[in-house]
């Protein structure tokens, strides 16, 4: 075998540099677990009643895929720099260096707009953030420049209320795993 030059090897084994959600594959695979749940009972009451046909089986996996659209989540990638969100209907990205606003919305399933100052924007579910670490990090590592490149102008008592919030799961969670908690 030949040996990989720097950047093959770096390829092959991840990036290093960008962080990943890791809780999406096992959110999607609940995903798809409901939606073909819910086809499977529709299509056992559907033949029980004796009305299956292949254009009712039709119906309902058209009607699965729409369950699967509603409960996919979003599969969310920082680098150094950017932050992106990949759902159903394509992907979005903003440079998280150059942010100039973000907005919080909703109350228990709360999510962040983020806009960058090319005209870019993305939604971002709020738990993703505190389940992720790494994620977090990228994303606080940006803001930072943006503060000090003076582009964020709308949304720091927002992401400061998220740091303090991530920054004590995070001390818990440490003091816990030690044993004085």
């Amino acid at each position: 075998m030949g040996r990989r030059t720097a950047p093959a090897a770096a390829a092959h084994a991840g990036r290093p540099d960008t962080a990943v959600d890791r809780h999406w594959r096992a959110d999607a695979r609940r995903a798809v677990h409901y939606s073909l749940a819910f086809v499977g009972l529709l299509m056992l009451l559907d033949w029980g009643a004796g009305s299956l046909t292949l254009p009712r089986t039709g119906l309902w996996a058209v009607l699965g895929i729409g369950v699967l659209a509603i409960f996919l989540p979003s599969r969310v990638t920082a680098g150094d720099g950017w932050l992106a969100v990949r759902g159903f209907m394509g992907e979005r990205r903003v440079r998280t260096d150059a942010l100039v606003a973000v907005r919080q919305y909703g109350g228990i399933a709360a999510h962040l707009v983020l806009r960058d100052a090319h005209g870019r924007w993305l939604e971002l579910d709020r738990r993703v953030l505190d389940a992720n670490p790494l994620v977090w990090h990228l994303l606080d590592a940006g803001v930072r420049r943006s503060l000090e490149h003076g582009t964020l102008r709308h949304g720091t008592h927002v992401l400061q209320e998220l740091a303090d919030r991530i920054d004590g799961q995070e001390a818990r969670a440490v003091l816990k795993a030690s044993g004085l908690l």
